[in-house]
C-alpha cells in the first residue's frame, strides 16, 4: 500500500483558486500507479473528484469540476497535484488522493481502508 499525505488547502473566496498536493508519506511509491482526488463535504457520501494514470494521459475529472480543476503528477516527485481554479462554495470539502483503479462504476479507490488524513477545503461565498 502507499502512504500520502494531503496538504494545500484553505479558505478562499469563490472565484478564487488553490492547489493542493498530494505526497508519498511511507511504503511503495505511486509513480507505479493510477492516483486520484476525492472528496468529503459534511453529511454527505465520499466522492470522486479526478484521477490520473501513470503516464499522465486522459485524465479524467467529475462532470462538477470539469473545465475548472486539473490533475497533474510528477513521477519523479512521487507527488501529484489538483490545480483547483473557479472554485465555488459547494467545492468545499475534505479533499482526499488516493491509489485508484477503474471498475463498472468508473474510478474508485484501491483500497477503500486506506486514506490519508485529508486537506479542508473552504470556499465563502
Amino acid at each position: 500500500q502507499v502512504q500520502v499525505v494531503e496538504s494545500g488547502g484553505g479558505l478562499v473566496q469563490a472565484g478564487g483558486s488553490l492547489r493542493l498536493t498530494c505526497a508519498a508519506a511511507s511504503g511503495r511509491p505511486f509513480n507505479i500507479f493510477a492516483m486520484g482526488w476525492f472528496r468529503q463535504a459534511p453529511g454527505k457520501e465520499r466522492e470522486f473528484v479526478a484521477a490520473i494514470t501513470l503516464g499522465g494521459a486522459n485524465p479524467d475529472y467529475a462532470d462538477s469540476v470539469k473545465g475548472r480543476f486539473t490533475i497533474s503528477r510528477d513521477n519523479a516527485k512521487n507527488t501529484m497535484y489538483l490545480q483547483m481554479n473557479s472554485l465555488k462554495p459547494e467545492d468545499t470539502a475534505v479533499y482526499y488522493c488516493a491509489e485508484v483503479a477503474y471498475g463498472p462504476y468508473g474510478w474508485v479507490p484501491a483500497d477503500f481502508d486506506n486514506w490519508g488524513q485529508g486537506t479542508q477545503v473552504t470556499v465563502s461565498s
